[in-house]
């Protein structure tokens, strides 16, 4: 039995015990955890999938990139950081070379282009999501329905676009971390809702929305005797996990940080960075806070430590020829901060975001290039 088998079984036999419990109380959501597990339990990792991208491989091999943990295939980012320069000092916004910042984007517009109207005629939004994300974009075990933060903002673009009925045309391509580019590129997905950080390296690639969230890059260790206390000496020689095409892998790669003289371990998702830790085939895992605090949500044996090492503004990602679609998804944006965006967070994100998102949590406001 591989180690993704025993997950798999342990957690089906955890969702018939205990399933979602979610309900109001003073205006606030409150949640039975159905992915928490105890220390030393595996995390679950999704069983079933709804449409999952293939991920071929350079001998021309067709299978997920569960089976790769090479780095700089197709979708791979370059070894750059998104905003992180020194180890453990204060992160600022990326600059572009033109002296831009990456999260600026085109004006919101309700009108309907090519784009659009290509998805008005065949009468279904595809959209590419994470299956494994507890609190973003994670397939309820006790339903088999995708849920999450992620996913009610997907529902509210899907709602303008095709209407009343919208959330039931969608349809969900579960992807990995390294394949999101390369499905927008390919015409596979009408966009990319999956906690994706709007970077310059990725300006080239994909077009991308005005930004909803963001987080930085921080360190989940567990709790008891962590081996790693932070960005500095402590790192040498041991085992860091993070996935494969993120944020983590282009800063960890970088000189300074490859520098600290980790050991990288190197998956498709970070939940699986969560399960290495479990198995204690991992010292530490690097992901974005927002993440990061969902794995604390789902196994109370590890924990967020130190400050992110980065600023990173999650966006929507879409084809760099679909400019009538950016606009009128930032058209939802603007309608979705002033109405939804708090509901979404009190419900999905305030009892487990433990503080990354300060006080008084709001969403960063737009920046337009034009």
């Amino acid at each position: 039995m591989t180690e993704r088998d025993f997950a798999r079984d342990s957690a089906d036999e955890r969702s018939r015990d205990r399933g979602p419990d979610r309900s109001r109380s003073g205006g606030r959501w409150t949640r039975r955890k159905p992915w928490a597990v105890a220390a030393g339990g595996l995390a679950v990792t999704a069983a079933v999938l709804v449409q999952t991208v293939p991920h071929t491989g350079p001998t021309g091999t067709t299978g997920t990139a569960a089976h790769e943990v090479a780095r700089g295939g197709t979708g791979a980012a370059p070894a750059r950081p998104a905003s992180a320069s020194v180890p453990g000092a204060e992160p600022e916004p990326e600059k572009c070379e033109d002296g831009h910042n990456p999260a600026e984007s085109l004006k919101p517009s309700g009108a309907s282009g090519d784009a659009v109207k290509r998805i008005k005629k065949k009468g279904k939004l595809v959209v590419g999501v994470d299956q494994n994300s507890y609190l973003w974009g994670y397939r309820d075990p006790a339903t088999g329905k995708i849920e999450g933060f992620d996913i009610d903002l997907v529902k509210a673009i899907a709602r303008d676009l095709l209407g009343g009925a919208g959330p039931d045309k969608i349809t969900y391509r579960t992807i990995p971390t390294d394949q999101r580019i390369p499905a927008i590129r390919g015409g596979d997905v009408d966009m990319v809702v999956r906690t994706m950080t709007i970077n310059c390296e990725r300006l080239g690639q994909v077009a991308f929305s005005t930004a909803y969230f963001q987080a930085g890059q921080q360190l989940v260790v567990p709790k008891k005797r962590a081996r790693v206390k932070g960005f500095d000496s402590s790192m040498r020689g041991k085992r860091v996990c993070y996935s494969s095409g993120s944020t983590a892998e282009e800063m960890m790669k970088s000189p300074r940080y490859a520098a600290l003289g980790a050991e990288p371990v190197v998956v498709p998702s970070q939940l699986d960075c969560l399960v290495r830790l479990q198995l204690g085939e991992a010292d530490a895992t690097v992901t974005d806070s927002a993440l990061g605090a969902g794995l604390a949500a789902q196994d109370p044996s590890v924990e967020l430590i130190g400050e992110p090492e980065t600023v990173e503004p999650y966006g929507i990602a879409m084809n760099l020829e679909d400019k009538d679609l950016v606009r009128r998804v930032n058209k939802v944006l603007e309608d979705y901060r002033k109405e939804k965006w708090k509901s979404a967070y009190d419900r999905w994100l305030a009892d487990d975001m433990m503080g990354t998102e300060g006080k008084k949590p709001a969403p960063p406001k737009p920046l337009y290039r034009d």
